[in-house]
């Protein structure tokens, strides 16, 4: 197959084959065959284009890893505006949907994925987690500038909590998404002495 439009055309096939496998059947139900089979393609057809699986895979989180781009710069435009909390649920929200939640079983589970991620994203934790962290301390970081939060909130830290906290309300595909009144109380628990120290 010639490379070019056609190349990249075949690959957004498969990663988005790969995203409704995910969806449906959750990491366990994702191999190269179901892939390949929900793409309508050749089993040989994924192998010509990645290595091997764990290089589509490595693939297709850099791929998730990037898309945080988007929601990062919306959510850092916004800061200023609303309240923190709600900016903060939304934007958990919008990051722990049901294929990422898959995404970040597969990267806990498979040992060589990881590796390739590291290298690829050298940053400690888990890739795509640790990534999705950023975005949030990003955030902070902004509103802490603008006077809404305690001039010595650490960010990074209210990031990763807000982080851990979302991924085990989200982590159980059989429960399903905890209500948002739910998230809405974690984040508040989470950053409430740090708004509150700003008001005093």
């Amino acid at each position: 197959m010639p490379t070019g439009v056609a190349l990249r055309d075949v690959r957004r096939q498969l990663f988005e084959a790969a995203g409704r496998v995910l969806f449906r059947d959750g990491a366990s139900g994702l191999t190269s065959r179901a892939v390949t089979e929900e793409a309508g393609v050749a089993k040989g057809v994924l192998h010509r284009h990645f290595d091997d699986f764990d290089d589509f895979l490595a693939e297709l989180v850099s791929e998730r890893i990037a898309a945080l781009d988007g929601p990062a710069a919306d959510l850092r435009a916004g800061a200023g505006t609303g309240a923190v909390a709600d900016r903060l649920t939304a934007a958990l929200i919008h990051l722990f949907d049901p294929v990422t939640v898959s995404i970040v079983g597969l990267v806990v589970f498979r040992d060589e994925l990881r590796a390739r991620l590291r290298r690829a994203h050298p940053a400690p934790g888990i890739p795509l987690l640790t990534q999705a962290a950023s975005v949030l301390s990003a955030y902070l970081r902004d509103e802490r500038a603008m006077g809404r939060l305690a001039a010595d909130a650490d960010v990074d830290a209210l990031a990763l909590a807000l982080i851990g906290a979302a991924h085990l309300l989200f982590a159980d595909r059989e429960a399903g998404p905890p209500a948002p009144g739910t998230l809405a109380g974690v984040v508040d628990a989470v950053i409430a002495d740090v708004v509150q120290r700003r008001l005093l």
